[in-house]
């Protein structure tokens, strides 16, 4: 095994560790046991929170642009730029970590920022545009990306609307002379896990807004006002976003660009992985040294780490996860490719000092999972 080669790549250990922070406690415990193993590391993430580390430990450059945040503060948004493709994170731009969620919040939250964020890798000159959807404070359909983008949408005395996804609701027209004829030159495809359509019980106000800070009012009037801009953008494009699934995914964000763009969606992890060329990793790999903050039942719904393990299973790799929390037991875990499974917690005398010391138990718990795994594989 000493002279095996290793692919070590986790998803966050979210609130202790970054991908790469638990990549670097990973590689330590391997080198204790294998001194001599190859290793390749990477970052993994799922299309949301992540994303950005993700390109970044893949080879990719961190560039960083003041725009407006949901509720129009100003705030810093960083971005990555791997090769032709510029990597960004709705939640760097207009992200609930930018505000308090109240339902006057919710209702004026605008994805402006976002456009801003992909004007200013247009200006870069990227060919190619990865957004990831997740953890966003907005309700808006992706109006005021397109704003931001040049699109004008305007009210019955042709005035400007206001922000956010209450004022979607006054809008009567859509003049798209102003819109940034790059973005009919590019490729912009965004990572959605939900396939949540835009409006109705079903939809991005009912199901998200309330962690917004929408209350059942707040939410009857977004869910109604997206039903009319699906309206509009129907009336100039053609495109009924009502009835498109993943298009009520971070408050509707999806459908003003499934509307007016070429943008396309696809699975977060999938998406992810090519973009860090998983399978020419996998390619070259003997062990797939996995894991994330909890392996839960959420997990074996297309998260990363399992994502990964089935890839490595294909290709008849083994793949070690290793967890902060581990709510999966290994009958559930082997059909997915995972033959040994760790909790760093148990390896911690309380949850006070695992998440103190999350590095520290992280090792020993992938140490005690690679003496498990030799075992087994006598």
């Amino acid at each position: 095994m000493t002279q095996k080669t290793v692919l070590i790549a986790p998803d966050k250990f979210k609130g202790t560790l970054t991908a790469l922070e638990a990549a670097a406690a990973m590689q330590a415990a391997v080198h204790r046991i294998w001194p001599t193993a190859s290793i390749i590391r990477l970052g993994l993430a799922d299309g949301g929170d992540g994303t950005c580390t993700a390109a970044l430990a893949a080879g990719g450059t961190e560039h960083s642009t003041t725009v407006t945040g949901p509720l129009g503060r100003p705030v810093p948004a960083a971005w990555v730029r791997l090769g032709e493709t510029a990597v960004l994170e709705m939640a760097n731009a207009s992200g609930l970590r930018h505000v308090e969620p109240t339902p006057e919040n919710a209702l004026r939250a605008s994805t402006f920022g976002t456009g801003e964020l992909i004007r200013a890798a247009l200006d870069d000159g990227a060919t190619r545009i990865v957004i990831g959807l997740g953890g966003s404070a907005t309700t808006d359909g992706g109006a005021g990306a397109v704003q931001a983008l040049g699109v004008k949408i305007l009210d019955a005395n042709h005035n400007p609307i206001p922000e956010g996804g209450a004022g979607l609701g006054t809008a009567r027209s859509i003049d798209l002379t102003g819109m940034d004829p790059r973005l009919s030159q590019m490729e912009i495809v965004m990572a959605c896990d939900v396939t949540n359509p835009l409006c109705g019980p079903n939809g991005a106000a009912h199901v998200y807004a309330a962690q917004k800070g929408a209350n059942p009012g707040a939410r009857i009037a977004l869910d109604a006002a997206l039903a009319y801009w699906a309206h509009l953008l129907r009336s100039i494009s053609g495109v009924d976003v009502s009835k498109l699934p993943r298009a009520g995914a971070a408050g509707g964000f999806p459908a003003a660009f499934m509307a007016l763009t070429n943008a396309t969606m696809q699975p977060g992890a999938d998406l992810v992985f090519d973009l860090i060329n998983v399978d020419e990793a996998l390619a070259a790999a003997d062990l797939v040294l996995t894991g994330e903050g909890s392996l839960d039942d959420q997990s074996i719904q297309g998260k990363a780490p399992i994502a990964l393990a089935q890839r490595a299973r294909t290709s008849g790799i083994d793949a070690i996860a290793i967890a902060g929390k581990l709510e999966l037991d290994q009958a559930t875990l082997a059909p997915h490719g995972i033959v040994v499974a760790e909790s760093a917690a148990q390896h911690a005398p309380s949850l006070q000092d695992a998440m103190r010391n999350p590095r520290h138990y992280l090792e020993k718990a992938t140490e005690s999972a690679l003496h498990q795994y030799e075992r087994i594989r006598q």
